[in-house]
């Protein structure tokens, strides 16, 4: 057996350490993509609440301007 396929046998452990790192990448490449979906979603929800706090505080001036 070449050295190649000696190691994709895995010493006859093939069947059970393939699927194991195949599950590994998976819940890996999840943790980045799902991370990166809250980072992008909070930004916008932070810019959101920044834009409806800058909008509320220039109205409210222009209110207690009216009122005086």
């Amino acid at each position: 057996m070449s050295d190649v396929a000696a190691f994709f046998h895995m010493g006859g452990y093939a069947a059970y350490v393939w699927p194991s790192m195949l599950i590994s990448l998976v819940v890996l490449l999840a943790n980045v993509f799902i991370s990166r979906a809250q980072y992008k979603r909070v930004l916008r929800q932070t810019a959101q609440r920044a834009r409806a706090k800058a909008e509320s505080s220039t109205t409210g001036a222009k209110n207690q301007n009216v009122k005086s």
